[in-house]
Formats: structure tokens, C-alpha cells, sequence
């Protein structure tokens, strides 16, 4: 296919302008949604990373074992937990197992 000395005149040279019009108008529109869709993931939350409650209640529970005096270490038939500090790991621990 020959093209003439003025290529804009040409009728394949328009079709090929038109052509990348209409590919830079897909392309910016294509990168509008993308930007949304990083904006949505971004701002949405993770419900295992912000979701709290479980843990509070697990710790709840093992402190109320051990201000009645039934928190045992290493298992039910350890010996009993006397120390708070040893009390609040304990309840760390077993939330973190929870929450896997």
C-alpha cells in the first residue's frame, strides 16, 4: 500500500488517527476505574486485622479463671497461675491462637 507524500491526507492514516483516538479515550477510562478500585482497596478494612472483640472477650475469660483461681499453666493439670503478669501472657497467648 503506497502512501502519498502528505500522510494526513491519506485515508489509511486517518483511520489509524481515528483508531488511536478512540484507544487513548479506552486507555484514560480503563485508568479512571483503576484508580477507584486502589482507592477502594485501600480504605477497606480487614476484619481479622481490626476486629478486637473476640480478643477482649478471651482475655476476659482467662482473667476471670484466674481471679478464681482455676488458671492453670501449660494445661488443666499444670500448676495454677499465682502471678498476674503470668496470668495477662497466658491471655495474650490464647487470644493470638484464637484469632488463627
Amino acid at each position: 500500500m503506497k502512501h502519498c507524500s502528505k500522510c494526513k491526507a491519506c485515508p489509511h492514516a486517518k483511520r489509524v488517527e481515528k483508531h488511536l483516538k478512540e484507544d487513548i479515550k479506552t486507555f484514560n477510562k480503563e485508568k479512571k476505574e483503576d484508580k477507584e478500585l486502589i482507592k477502594e482497596i485501600k480504605h477497606k478494612k480487614d476484619p481479622v486485622k481490626h476486629d478486637p472483640k473476640p480478643r477482649k472477650n478471651k482475655i476476659k475469660v482467662v482473667m476471670e479463671e484466674f481471679k478464681a483461681g482455676k488458671l492453670h499453666s501449660g494445661s488443666k493439670h499444670g500448676p495454677k497461675v499465682t502471678n498476674p503478669k503470668q496470668a495477662i501472657a497466658i491471655a495474650i497467648s490464647e487470644s493470638k491462637k484464637r484469632k488463627k
